[in-house]
């Protein structure tokens, strides 16, 4: 179905390829995991397969890449569209049309396929996403996992015979990305449908890969193999691996059932260890107990006729970390824009430092509270990483070069000569941090900041945060990653439908809840191990 015949792509700012001498076939019906490092080729590796490389991406491709017998070389992605559907990581750039329904059937409309097909299709995709309660909505006024499950239906519809996604469940609650791939499945078993998916989240997609594609970057060669071949050395790897290598297992378990089974010897070393743990986990904790850094009184906001947030009651104290979770359009990104004045309550009132955020205005907001968006590209505006550093020092008042000390800090080594939209997706989350956080706010909120982060960036975040928290500020995070909730959060509110369901201890919340207990703890349930680093560090002194 696909062919890779000794492929390298090589971009014009480049001096070396970013893809190199690429040998691969991938027959009809596999599922396909990409994986590497944020910035190593994966993107380019997927828009190979439909021709946006070299058709519209630039850049120099030797080799040849045949989709379904079509060379992409002499068949640009217009002439693949009937074979090959591609979601790009951000959905907002595909659409086309305002509404759900007129979305999904736009591309079946491109192909000219009858009306009466088009309708049954249109059916389907709502049913098999959960979408049929927002066929009519406009797009602009969904979550952005909403949209994200809208951009892969709108695909979907015309049946391709190649799929090819990149991040699709990044901005997705577990729920919903459990549907996704549930769906996915069916396409590749039932269907025939070749899928190649490129996902951070490990966690969530390799128990369901054929095979995997691992791209190390900077023009090394790939390797290929299967799951648990290539788990055995991977850099980069899901909790349950990680626990695996840990526990000595063989052969390491790539889904939470295969770990469970495996696991009652680990168990019963850990039991006598649960109470020491406990004492370790609120020995890291920096709240500082008080005035509130932030709090929500009986707070209510609407979106038109959409009832966002119903009486939420929430304080927050200085050093904490608290995590916001919930399924796709609960109301997490609105009550985070509650808190900055984006959305002014209809009843109740919100507070940070003492002060109704929609009071405040310019630099008595940026020097209160930051906000980092889901696209953190949203706040950069500059045509450089240097010019967006000054701009800030200048705006916030501050010490010229005081922005671009906080940027080292979070990732060294970036330019100050390149765009931010050429940066990785972690050095664009490190640029948004540097610049909320040059205005010293003693509050910091981010929506979904793990979304498009490697393994590697998602440490190096968790770092940042557990610093800033014990400085004594208060971090509050929109996220659909329990993952980075069990390594970070101190914490936990759950949302549904606007209303506050769950409020308290990270252990708490997440153990029992089938759909935000990360890993570690559904394999070790029912003892209160959250992360492979808990158990790891419980283990060292009894080894």
């Amino acid at each position: 179905m696909i062919i890779f015949d000794d492929v390298s792509v090589t971009y014009a700012d480049s001096t070396r390829p970013v893809l190199s001498h690429v040998n691969l076939q991938i027959p009809e019906g596999e599922l396909v995991l990409v994986v590497g490092r944020t910035g190593s080729g994966k993107s380019t590796l997927l828009r190979c397969v439909n021709g946006l490389v070299p058709h519209f991406t630039g850049g120099t491709l030797s080799g040849r890449v045949t989709v379904a017998g079509r060379d992409t070389r002499t068949h640009p992605p217009r002439e693949l569209a009937d074979v090959v559907g591609i979601v790009p990581q951000d959905p907002m750039s595909g659409f086309v049309t305002d509404i759900v329904e007129d979305e999904l059937a736009y591309g079946m409309e491109s192909l000219g396929l009858p009306s009466d097909l088009m309708r049954r299709r249109v059916e389907e995709t709502l049913d098999l996403l959960g979408l049929a309660h927002l066929r009519n909505r406009s797009l602009m006024s969904l979550s952005g996992g909403e949209r994200q499950r809208v951009a892969i239906g709108a695909v979907l519809t015309t049946h391709p015979s190649v799929l090819v996604l990149d991040e699709p469940t990044s901005a997705l609650d577990p729920g919903a990305a459990e549907e996704v791939l549930a769906a996915l499945q069916r396409l590749v078993h039932d269907l025939g449908v070749t899928v190649l998916l490129a996902e951070h989240r490990l966690e969530r997609v390799v128990q369901y890969a054929d095979r995997v594609i691992v791209v190390p970057g900077d023009g090394m060669p790939i390797l290929v193999g299967t799951p648990d071949h290539i788990m055995i050395d991977a850099p980069v790897a899901p909790p349950v691996v990680e626990l695996g290598r840990l526990a000595g297992w063989s052969p390491l378990p790539l889904s939470v059932r295969d770990a469970r089974r495996a696991a009652g010897p680990l168990r019963e070393r850990l039991a006598p260890l649960v109470d020491d743990a406990a004492r370790r986990s609120r020995s890291t904790m920096h709240v500082i107990a008080g005035t509130p850094a932030l709090s929500l009184s009986d707070v209510s906001v609407r979106h038109g006729q959409v009832h966002a947030l119903r009486g939420i009651n929430v304080a927050v104290d200085k050093g904490e970390i608290v995590a916001v979770m919930g399924r796709n359009g609960a109301g997490k990104s609105t009550l985070l824009g509650t808190l900055v004045g984006l959305h002014t309550p209809g009843s109740g009132s919100a507070s940070v430092g003492g002060s109704a955020p929609s009071s405040l205005k310019g630099r008595s907001l940026i020097r209160r509270v930051g906000l980092v968006p889901q696209e953190p590209t949203h706040l950069l505006v500059a045509d450089s990483v240097g010019e967006e550093c000054r701009a800030t020092d200048h705006d916030c008042n501050l010490t010229p070069g005081t922005t671009r000390t906080a940027l080292d800090r979070l990732a060294p080594g970036v330019s100050d000569d390149m765009h931010p939209r050429d940066l990785s997706e972690g050095q664009r989350l490190a640029l948004a941090l540097a610049v909320v956080l040059a205005a010293d706010p003693p509050v910091l909120l981010l929506d979904e900041p793990t979304r498009g982060l490697d393994y590697v960036a998602k440490k190096q975040l968790v770092s940042t945060l557990r610093s800033l928290a014990a400085e004594g500020r208060c971090v509050l995070l929109a996220t659909h990653d329990v993952e980075l909730v069990a390594e970070v959060a101190t914490r936990v509110l759950v949302l549904a439908d606007g209303e506050i369901v769950a409020d308290g201890p990270v252990t708490d919340v997440v153990m029992g809840s089938p759909m935000f207990a990360p890993q570690i703890s559904k394999v070790l349930s029912p003892q209160p191990w959250l992360t492979v680093a808990e158990v790891a560090a419980a283990l060292e002194p009894a080894s």
